[in-house]
């Protein structure tokens, strides 16, 4: 009996230390770290950082490109040789044969003869440098249509971070609020018990006057380990919470100061939460890259432009006579498909589809939102009433306990009709526990729906 006493004492100071040590973390404090230490939002942190990524490199299309080639080659092939000399503006008369040339020849006989120093060059070592810029000047507004398709998706991600935040606020706000219900339940269990150990210690006084039988005794131990039991699964459900706590946290947890107030009904109407409901904030955002896709697809109808300008310099050494045998080029080119067998009017018919489908999802999304948000409403209504009334219902069951066990005590009722209303008692707590549990948790799903409290 002492070591049963000692244990529990032991256990009410563990519980009393949660809420008085000065390395307790409180709600507010662990929020702050949520932002910072969870892993999953670190997932979604760097999803975000991808996607704005993906956005800048469809982005940076605009601006063209600019290359440098650098050409190293070394042939004897009489078309290279012969177009090295050329690039590198170093080609003369002597490369087309002239040596062959003998004017004594009959003029027959001069075309007939092949031109040797053309045909069977000697090796020559060619260097080409070229920066060349390309620059895209209309696509039919492609580019721009793409780049908005990225940035929409970027807001998705930023969606997500978000949706991840809450849910995990959400989680964490739920463990401090049922670590808070464990406590009450703890203290009116202990409670229950203090009342049996001395209903225990009355037994055993009337056994030994001759008031009460073994069997009263043997009812009110019976009990007793039933509290003591329920006791140790509520301690090990307050350690599975600081688990759960310390995962959220990405740290050990050993402490924290539960909520003392009970969660407030959130004071936002159904139209903020539609307004604020970020799977409504997607669909949004999935109805513009809807729209922008149907821009995409209409490119295909309009010519495309672009310029380009090169600078160049060849020789047969690296960069020599640079200046002399410099050459530039510029241009441009349109592009214009006529004709492809229907296929852009298809893909525009489909983004069309596709367009519509999307308006008709998040309309059916907003009422989704408000059904689950009146639905919600309603429970929780439920739950204060069902709260209120079992409150009531317990300050009863205990009254009833005081008066059936002054009554046993004088030997107007038995021992089993004491553990009866005792176990009225147990029931009491543990269904307003559950209420209570079931009240934070439709909170909280209003606040998820609203992404976060007001």
């Amino acid at each position: 009996m002492k070591k049963i006493i000692s244990m529990l004492s032991f256990a009410l100071i563990l519980a009393a230390n949660d809420v008085t040590t000065t390395n307790a973390l409180s709600l507010s404090d662990a929020l702050e770290l949520l932002q910072s230490q969870n892993l999953e939002i670190k997932a979604a942190k760097y999803d975000v950082e991808s996607a704005k990524a993906k956005e800048d490199t469809v982005s940076g299309m605009n601006w063209g490109k600019l290359t440098f080639e650098q050409d190293v080659a070394r042939s004897n092939d009489a078309g290279n040789v012969f177009g090295f000399k050329l690039t590198s503006r170093e080609a003369s008369f002597g490369d087309f044969g002239f040596s062959e040339f003998n004017p004594a020849l009959p003029q027959s006989t001069l075309l007939a003869t092949q031109p040797k120093d053309l045909n069977y060059p000697g090796y020559r070592n060619f260097f080409q440098s070229k920066v060349k810029y390309e620059v895209p000047l209309f696509t039919g507004f492609a580019i721009s249509s793409y780049t908005n398709i990225m940035n929409e998706m970027t807001k998705i991600k930023s969606l997500d971070k978000t949706k991840t935040t809450t849910e995990k606020k959400y989680e964490l706000k739920k463990s401090f609020y049922d670590m808070a219900l464990l406590n009450s339940s703890i203290k009116n269990l202990n409670k229950i018990l203090h009342n049996i150990n001395t209903l225990e210690t009355t037994t055993r006084t009337m056994i030994d006057v001759g008031y009460a039988k073994h069997v009263d005794l043997l009812e009110v131990k019976a009990k007793k380990g039933k509290v003591e039991r329920l006791l140790i699964q509520m301690h090990a459900n307050k350690k599975l919470l600081y688990h759960y706590i310390s995962f959220l946290l990405n740290q050990k947890v050993t402490a924290i100061i539960p909520p003392q107030a009970e969660v407030p009904m959130p004071k936002f109407s159904n139209e903020e939460v539609l307004k604020r409901n970020i799977d409504i904030q997607k669909a949004n955002e999935g109805l513009e890259i809807r729209k922008s896709m149907l821009d995409a697809s209409e490119a295909g109808y309009y010519p495309t432009v672009g310029a380009f300008g090169e600078v160049s310099t060849a020789d047969n050494t690296f960069l020599g006579n640079a200046n002399d045998h410099k050459a530039y080029t510029v241009g441009a080119r349109v592009t214009w498909n006529i004709f492809n067998g229907g296929i852009d009017s298809a893909k525009i018919e489909r983004s069309k589809i596709e367009k519509l489908k999307m308006l008709s999802q998040l309309e059916l999304a907003k009422q989704g939102i408000a059904l689950k948000t009146s639905k919600i409403r309603t429970e929780i209504e439920s739950s204060d009433a069902q709260i209120a009334s079992l409150k009531k219902e317990l300050t009863l069951a205990n009254a009833i306990y005081e008066n059936y066990e002054g009554r046993y005590k004088e030997k107007l009722v038995s021992m089993s009709d004491v553990i009866i209303k005792q176990s009225a008692q147990i029931q009491k707590i543990l269904q307003l526990q559950i209420a209570k549990n079931k009240r934070i948790e439709k909170i909280f799903a209003l606040e998820k729906l609203a992404n976060g409290e007001k």
